[in-house]
């Protein structure tokens, strides 16, 4: 009887962690100092020599605060289209079989593969007041080009990736079955969707929009092409800070930078804790 507990404690200890995990441990912990801990790190220690009231002058002045509207604004705006739009064609890759589908799924990919500065002039000579469409555009008064709408566009074309191939997966490994039993109990597509489908993808959904809209925060390259750059108007963060750094404005920009580094980091704990409560509700 002892020999057979003391069998099921070393299998339970064996199943607990993974083997060599110390190695494996100290491997993650080191390449993540390097990669990201040491280099927020010393971002943070440098703002450190601001005073509290350096600080608050540098990131509530008037120019900053714009920027951060500007940045807030469109990047949630961006995010929330590709909310929609990304759960569609995650849907249609995912459920139909159609001509083109493989080289519209690798297509998803393309804002990846690019130069970020690529995907800004090519957006831009679609969209410029004299682009292919914003020609066209521009005899009904409407510009996207070198506006507030470009940067909406420019974070759309970048973030769409992250939402569509976060989804996907989940999507794939749905059970039909459940969907057939809730369709045979005279359930309609609406009410399929919205109690079987859509609470199983929506914290993978919410993953998505948080990649999104974490990644159009720091994006510079493709908006700086399509957006007119206008202090105050449409000026980004990035590209704040970018201006900052050139005038050699090094306090500047590293205030600006570690407000940008908490409001992400907050950001990203909100959605996870969201994530948390709503896996918690499904199992209920």
């Amino acid at each position: 009887m002892e020999t057979q507990n003391a069998i099921v404690k070393i299998k339970r200890k064996n199943t607990a962690r993974l083997p060599g995990f110390g190695l494996t441990l100290g491997l993650s912990l080191v390449y993540m100092s390097f990669l990201i801990l040491i280099p927020l790190s010393a971002l943070v220690l440098y703002s450190a020599r601001l005073s509290p009231k350096e600080f608050w002058t540098l990131v509530l002045d008037e120019r900053v605060l714009s920027a951060f509207k500007v940045s807030f604004s469109s990047t949630f705006f961006a995010a929330a289209i590709n909310f929609f739009f990304g759960l569609i064609i995650a849907w249609v890759l995912t459920r139909y079989q159609f001509p083109g589908k493989r080289f519209i799924d690798a297509f998803i990919d393309l804002p990846f593969a690019i130069p970020t500065a690529v995907a800004g002039i090519s957006l831009a000579a679609i969209f410029a007041p004299t682009g292919i469409l914003g020609s066209f555009l521009q005899k009904f008064g409407i510009s996207l080009g070198f506006s507030k709408a470009g940067i909406v566009i420019a974070l759309i074309f970048i973030g769409m990736p992250f939402v569509v191939r976060t989804v996907q997966p989940i999507i794939e490994e749905l059970d039909k079955s459940v969907e057939e039993a809730a369709s045979s109990l005279g359930a309609n597509f609406f009410q399929i969707f919205v109690k079987v489908i859509f609470p199983s993808v929506f914290p993978a959904l919410l993953t998505g929009f948080a990649m999104a809209f974490a990644r159009g925060l720091g994006e510079y390259g493709s908006i700086i092409f399509i957006s007119s750059n206008m202090p105050y108007e449409s000026e980004i963060v990035p590209l704040l800070i970018i201006k900052k750094l050139m005038q050699f404005d090094y306090k500047g920009a590293s205030a600006i930078g570690v407000s940008m580094l908490v409001c992400a980091f907050v950001l990203l704990f909100c959605v996870n804790m969201l994530q948390v409560y709503t896996k918690k509700r499904r199992k209920i």
